[in-house]
């Protein structure tokens, strides 16, 4: 279980009399993820969805609020905490002058995983994301598709509990993007919990248990995508934002 409690994360910047001023890019959040479930993180750029996850991956400490999985918090317990997530961004940046195999190896070691495991799980993954026609090319030559699913892979090499994927299928074409859309199916059949932010409605509709949307980091809306259409009167999940935050000028 992820329990994100109260959670409020405050910046500095300056305002357009070059004042510095605070700024809350979220503020007094709260949700609960469990195994076997897809959660939403929905919200236009800017909304806080990304400082969100940092903070629920440990890479960042909130100004108020705590993160508890699996009732231990990072104050206690981070490194142990950090072994059973897997955090992925669109713009993750990967070693561009090795290998697909040579980063997915180097990652099994970082986590301890056993010799003889990790060359298993390395070839299942390569299979699973169709990677063997360019696993030992380096990085750098690849395609925005290819690197993107080497980019997945390397967040499946030590079996993670708690996936939180920030935008993991922006600006990939279909085919990539599906294969990273089943990927995430069937990590929640093998009951695992997954944090899935998306600037892509209709794809959140289409995989997520739960939808949390953010917009000017605040929660407005919770609840299945039935629920939320429900209670807006919509028929898709974009309507149903702009109906909640009032139109596209609000």
């Amino acid at each position: 279980m992820l329990k994100v409690d109260n959670i409020t994360k405050e910046f500095k910047k300056k305002n357009s009399k070059k004042e510095t001023v605070l700024f809350k890019a979220d503020n007094n959040i709260s949700f609960n993820a469990k195994e076997g479930e897809i959660i939403g993180i929905l919200g236009p750029n800017g909304a806080g969805k990304t400082t969100l996850l940092r903070i629920i991956a440990g890479i960042m400490n909130p100004t108020e609020g705590t993160i508890t999985i699996d009732n231990e918090r990072y104050n206690d317990k981070a490194i142990s905490i950090k072994k059973k997530i897997a955090y992925l961004s669109g713009n993750t940046k990967l070693y561009k002058d090795i290998s697909p195999y040579e980063l997915l190896k180097m990652c099994g070691e970082y986590y301890d995983v056993p010799k003889e495991e990790l060359e298993k799980r390395i070839k299942e993954i390569a299979n699973k994301f169709d990677m063997n026609s360019f696993l030992h090319q380096k990085i750098d030559n690849l395609s925005t598709g290819q690197y993107q699913r080497t980019s997945i892979a390397r967040c499946l090499i030590h079996n993670p509990k708690y996936y939180i994927l920030d935008e993991a299928t922006s600006g990939l074409d279909i085919i990539s993007s599906q294969v990273i859309l089943n990927f995430i199916k069937e990590e929640k059949n093998n009951n695992k919990c997954i944090l899935y932010s998306t600037h892509y409605m209709e794809e959140a509709e289409n995989i997520c248990d739960k939808i949390i949307m953010i917009n000017k980091g605040k929660i407005i809306a919770t609840g299945t995508p039935k629920e939320i259409k429900k209670q807006t009167k919509t028929t898709n999940l974009r309507d149903s934002f702009f109906s909640i935050i009032g139109g596209i000028n609000e």
